[in-house]
C-alpha cells in the first residue's frame, strides 16, 4: 500500500499563533517540533495498517512561499523524521503529482487548518490570507482540503484522512462525507486561540487513526468535481492581479477575480496554481 502524506502546521496541537509557523521568530522551532511529531504519529500508524511506501509533502511555507512562484517548503526537522517515510521538501504543494502519477492507494491530509474566513478556525487562510480571499471549484468555496483532495481525486486517489481543529475537520466531512476519518487534536475558540490536546496524547490520537483510515479505506470515494471545471480566485488586492494577467487562457473579471476554466480540475487548477 502506498500513501501521501501532505502536511501542514497550523492544525498541529500547540500551534495558535503565526510566531510558531513563520520562519525567523523564536517560537517557530517549538513549532517545527511539534508539526514534526504529529506527521511521524500518522506515518506510524499508516504502517501499523500496513503501508510500505509513505512519502511526506512539506506544506508549509513558513512565510518564505513568494506570491506566484518561489516557494520555500522547508518546516520539517529532517532528524526527527521517522525513518519509514521519505519527504518532499521546498517543492509546492499545489503542484506535487509524483506519488499520484505514480500510483497511490490513498492521501492524508495532517495538520491542515480551515478555509479562509472560518469562524473560530485556528489561523484559517486559503493558501495566504494576504492574497486569495477565496477560492471555488465549480462554485464551491473550498480551501486547501478541497484543493488537495481533487489534485488527488484527478488521479483517482481518495482523501481518506484529516488531522487539524474541530473547524478544518468539520470543513473535511462536509465535502467529502460523514466517512472520512477525522481526529481534531483542537478546539478552536478563536483564530488565534484554541483548546488544545496535549501533544503526547494527541499523537497516539492521529497514531490510531491513521490506521482506522486505511483500514476503511473503501469508504471513501475520490473526490472529482464535475468536468468541465471552473476555478474561481477572488484575489485580496487589485495590485496581486498583474501577474494573472499575463497567463494564456484565464478570464479576468475586474477588480479582483480570476477564472480558469479546464475539461477536469487539473487542466483548470495547473493554469492558474501559484505553485509552478
Amino acid at each position: 500500500m502506498r500513501v501521501l502524506i501532505m502536511a501542514d502546521m497550523e492544525g498541529v496541537s500547540g500551534i495558535v499563533h503565526w510566531d510558531q509557523v513563520s520562519r525567523g521568530e523564536a517560537m517557530y522551532q517549538e513549532g517545527r517540533r511539534l508539526y514534526t511529531e504529529e506527521i511521524n504519529a500518522a506515518v506510524r500508524g499508516a504502517k501499523n495498517a500496513g503501508a510500505k511506501e509513505i512519502v511526506v509533502v512539506d506544506g508549509h511555507g513558513a512565510g518564505a512561499a513568494a506570491t506566484m512562484g518561489g516557494p520555500a517548503f522547508n518546516s520539517l526537522i529532517p532528524d526527527l523524521l521517522d525513518e519509514d517515510c521519505e519527504f518532499v521538501t521546498h517543492h509546492g504543494w499545489g503542484n506535487y503529482l509524483e506519488m499520484f502519477e505514480q500510483g497511490c492507494d490513498a492521501c492524508f491530509f495532517v495538520g491542515i487548518h480551515s478555509m479562509g474566513g472560518t469562524p473560530n478556525g485556528v489561523l484559517s487562510h486559503t493558501i495566504s490570507s494576504q492574497h486569495w480571499y477565496n477560492i471555488t471549484i465549480n462554485d464551491r468555496v473550498v480551501g486547501e482540503i478541497g484543493i488537495v483532495a481533487a489534485l488527488a481525486g484527478s488521479f483517482g486517489v481518495p482523501m481518506v484522512y484529516v488531522t487539524g481543529d474541530d473547524k478544518a475537520c468539520d470543513e473535511a466531512k462536509a465535502l467529502l462525507g460523514s466517512d472520512l476519518t477525522t481526529v481534531a487534536v483542537k478546539k478552536g475558540l478563536s483564530r488565534h486561540s484554541a483548546r488544545n490536546i496535549a501533544p503526547v496524547r494527541a499523537r497516539r490520537m492521529v497514531e490510531e487513526g491513521a490506521k482506522r483510515a486505511l483500514l476503511n479505506l473503501k469508504k471513501v470515494p475520490a473526490f472529482v468535481p464535475a468536468k468541465p471545471t471552473t476555478v474561481r480566485m477572488d484575489i485580496v488586492l487589485a495590485d496581486l492581479m498583474d501577474p494573472y494577467r499575463r497567463i494564456p487562457g484565464v478570464e479576468i473579471i475586474e477588480p479582483r477575480t480570476v477564472i480558469s476554466r479546464g475539461a477536469d480540475f487539473l487542466e483548470a487548477w495547473k493554469r492558474v496554481s501559484p505553485y509552478k
